[in-house]
């Protein structure tokens, strides 16, 4: 089985950002997108995690409907991906390359805009092949 590199990643990630709902892109843009092996000692402390395996994505910054005009200097908000994880996750599941990355992008794109699961789901299946 062929082994999606850190760039396969990335492009499938932007493609899934690309392919939101316009009201949700015009939002995006100042999204920093990022693709890790790993979580950071310091991302698994944020979301009380100990295991690097069990993180396959996250959202750092202030969702959209928690900012205030006085949140100007701050950190870009960013979506991270984690490789490794979302590869053992693929090998445990069966669960496939696209499917599961389109599931963690909005996911975790889902936290920026404040949205509640059931959103996600939604906005999920709305850009679903």
């Amino acid at each position: 089985m062929h082994e999606p590199s850190v760039a396969e990643f990335e492009a499938l990630a932007r493609d899934v950002l690309a392919r939101l709902p316009e009201p949700f892109r015009a939002h995006l843009d100042d999204v920093v997108l990022r693709i890790a092996e790993f979580a950071t000692d310091e991302q698994l402390d944020g979301v009380d995690m100990d295991d690097p395996w069990e993180l396959t994505g996250l959202y750092e910054g202030i969702a959209l409907t928690e900012q205030s005009q006085w949140d100007h200097e701050r950190l870009p908000p960013m979506i991270s991906l984690f490789r490794q994880p979302l590869l053992a996750e693929m090998e445990e599941t069966g669960v496939g390359f696209a499917e599961l990355v389109r599931h963690v992008v909005i996911h975790e794109a889902g936290h920026h805009f404040g949205l509640s699961d059931e959103d996600m789901d939604a906005l999920e299946a709305s850009v679903a092949d």
